[in-house]
């Protein structure tokens, strides 16, 4: 694995841990971090060793959004030059989301801003209980417009209209009411409960992981139509005859460990 400034990164049993750490501004972005998550996570999702993803945080926050440093410089930027540099942090996300690798956001400290954009990128998200959110981009005359792909789709319309205006922090427990974390868990119980959902993730099939993410993805808001009929059809008779699909049938009927847990 590559070094890179502000993360670290370990691969252990075939997950792949990318760790924020510039605990000193609560992991706040600047061009480096978005250039380094955007290169890590390609790094990770193209290594065929590394079955599922852990984004997590070293310190005190998990993200605190933009940089302040970093924010000062944009001030002076052109319009041409804010959009260059919003599209870095897009891309960013982008990789994130369209990873195929299931990716776990463990979230152990306050999220946020663009920090939530990070979280609902991811596929699955645990929270520490006591952590707060919240999008605080109007309370500074912006809009959090780069990351309301993701936070939308986790949250809703509704729910994202609320935050989105009011820029009200919320606790980890009304994050997982709206749909933004998955599971919130005490403090203590972060690292093993993240751990047992990442060796979830890797003893499944990596074929049928990676198809399944890309299934929510694709149908997702579809209208039920001959159309998603037959492509629905196609995607399950193709995976089906696919090599990972006769193994772990074959594994099921002869009471045997699939190839891919061996």
């Amino acid at each position: 694995m590559d070094t890179y400034d502000t993360l670290e990164i370990g691969v252990a049993n075939k997950i792949a841990t990318i760790t924020l750490n510039r605990p000193d501004v609560r992991n706040a972005f600047n061009e480096t971090a978005i250039a380094d998550l955007t290169m890590a996570f390609d790094e990770v999702s193209q290594d065929a060793d590394v079955r599922a993803i852990v984004l997590a945080a070293n310190g005190p926050a998990f993200c605190a959004g933009a940089d302040l440093n970093w924010m000062k410089k944009m001030a002076g930027y052109s319009h041409e030059e804010n959009e260059a540099d919003a599209l870095r942090l897009a891309d960013m996300l982008r990789t994130i989301y369209f990873s195929p690798k299931p990716v776990v956001a463990k979230v152990q400290g306050d999220c946020y801003a663009g920090g939530m954009g990070l979280v609902a990128a991811c596929d699955i998200v645990v929270a520490a209980d006591g952590v707060n959110f919240c999008l605080s981009e109007v309370k500074l005359g912006l809009i959090p417009a780069t990351i309301s792909p993701y936070v939308i789709k986790a949250m809703g319309d509704q729910a994202s209209r609320r935050y989105f205006l009011t820029a009200e922090r919320f606790d980890a427990r009304e994050a997982k009411r709206l749909g933004m974390a998955h599971e919130v868990v005490p403090a203590e119980e972060l690292d093993a409960t993240v751990a047992g959902i990442a060796r979830a993730l890797v003893n499944n099939s990596p074929n049928a992981v990676r198809e399944a993410k890309k299934l929510v993805r694709d149908i997702a808001g579809l209208p039920i139509d001959d159309v998603l009929l037959a492509d629905t059809a196609g995607r399950i008779a193709a995976i089906r005859a696919s090599a990972e699909g006769r193994e772990g049938v074959a594994s099921f009927l002869e009471k045997r460990k699939p190839a891919w847990l061996e």
